[in-house]
């Protein structure tokens, strides 16, 4: 293997995801992604993607606008204070208005059905929870 082969080799592997958890919030999505620096150790990548429409109908040209924080881990103490300071500020002097309520119980009522609609008892199971909790 050649010593440009060994580098693609190598940037392949810091490009491998160990764990990752996407979260949808409106047109953006936020990948957090768990990595492995060159010496093994992992990091977390955090990926902004949002959705940028140009154009109307079939003439709209979609694009994807994306931002990246690499976070070490001797960095993750301070970053966690730091963010759980300024989280809990904006909460304190700007409580959710009830556009955030709705938007937030829309989308854990879609997951709750989106769960139960694969998670289907069947009759006979219902029909004994129902009587377990009514005895």
């Amino acid at each position: 293997m050649n010593m440009e082969e060994n580098n693609q080799a190598r940037d392949q592997k810091d490009q491998e995801i160990i764990y990752s958890r996407s979260i949808k919030a409106g047109k953006r999505i936020y990948y957090l992604d768990v990595k492995r620096n060159r010496k093994g150790e992992l990091y977390l990548a955090i990926t902004e993607s949002k959705k940028v429409v140009n154009g109307f109908d079939e003439n709209a040209q979609v694009t994807y606008e994306k931002h990246k924080i690499f976070l070490y881990r001797e960095d993750f103490e301070k970053f966690e204070d730091g963010i759980n300071d300024v989280m809990g500020f904006i909460r304190r002097e700007e409580p959710a208005s009830e556009n955030h309520y709705e938007y937030k119980s829309e989308r854990v009522d879609s997951e709750y059905k989106n769960e139960a609609a694969e998670s289907q008892p069947s009759d006979s199971s219902l029909d004994f929870k129902i009587d377990e909790f009514e005895g």
